[in-house]
């Protein structure tokens, strides 16, 4: 499963004994619509989406629940100032997932039996349950989009299919891209790579932003000519690769530049190479007139 994580051995050792909940329980107290009075966060969830569990509601609303749906557990307190920070953000998710999982909130004050049970050492503590089993677990605050890959990840361990949901930052920074505003976009996307190292729809984006700066008050024509007219001209070839990349030909871009590399050495080789690159990143790996053209671009220097 995807981190964050505290490593699994601790399950497979039988640190978490649950043996001990699995009694008959009484019926429990329907989900709450909101946060308890002096929980964290203020989501407004529905009874599927979130619920508060005590010692006698654990079975029910935890275990026996988790047969059929993933559930995540969150321990918290009303002292916990990191609490404030995390809860929120899970109940929104839980919300936003619409009944796909359920997320159960334990006050570890109210409920100390079940955080010594889960061997709780610190909060915010949270737990996956799925088929009456701990699966994974985290602690401390993590970021949102750490969070939700880490519950789509509990999600597949559930066996539940679920569409990848969309990024809201990513929805940010393409818009600030299509409107034009490259500084905004380029501050969006350098974000979310800090936070996200390698998420290639926002390394793809940030390559946009820098194509787009290049391209800026370039005549199409003209650039074309000129590099039609200059074939050893490397700073016009880049700009009609650009173009040509703009202009849905990337093809042709790319056998452009293999050609260049050819023809170059040293620094303006280095130069094409990379620029190059930079346009295979706007495309993506998967896409298959990249792959052939990094195969030409081995050859090329090779």
């Amino acid at each position: 499963m995807s981190d964050p994580r505290i490593t699994s051995s601790i399950f497979t050792r039988g640190a978490v004994d649950l043996s001990a909940l699995r009694t008959p329980a009484p019926t429990p107290a329907p989900a709450q619509s909101g946060p308890p009075a002096g929980a964290p966060g203020g989501a407004v969830a529905s009874a599927v989406t979130v619920v508060d569990v005590t010692e006698a509601t654990f079975q029910a609303e935890v275990l026996e629940r988790s047969l059929s749906t993933p559930v995540v557990v969150d321990f918290w307190a009303e002292w916990c100032e990191p609490c404030k920070q995390l809860s929120p953000v899970l109940e929104r998710l839980a919300v936003e997932g619409g009944g796909a999982w359920v997320l159960a909130r334990v006050d570890v004050d109210a409920n100390p039996r079940l955080a010594q049970m889960f061997r709780v050492q610190g909060i915010p503590m949270v737990y996956a349950v799925v088929g009456g089993q701990p699966v994974d677990a985290f602690s401390g605050v993590v970021p949102e989009a750490q969070l939700r890959q880490w519950i789509q990840a509990v999600l597949k361990a559930g066996g539940v299919t679920v569409a990848e949901p969309g990024d809201p930052r990513l929805d940010e920074a393409d818009d600030a891209l299509m409107s034009g505003d490259l500084d905004a976009a380029e501050r969006a996307y350098r974000k979310i790579l800090a936070e996200t190292p390698s998420d290639a729809a926002a390394e793809a984006g940030l390559a946009q932003v820098g194509l787009a700066r290049r391209v800026a008050g370039a005549d199409p024509q003209a650039a074309l000519t000129a590099a039609a007219a200059n074939a050893d001209d490397v700073d016009a070839q880049l700009l009609a690769a650009d173009i040509e990349v703009l202009s849905g030909m990337a093809e042709q871009a790319y056998q452009r530049l293999v050609g260049l590399v050819r023809r170059t050495a040293g620094d303006d080789r280095e130069k094409v190479r990379q620029h190059l690159v930079g346009l295979f990143t706007i495309a993506g790996p998967d896409d298959p007139a990249v792959a052939a053209a990094r195969r030409a671009l081995a050859s090329a220097l090779f």
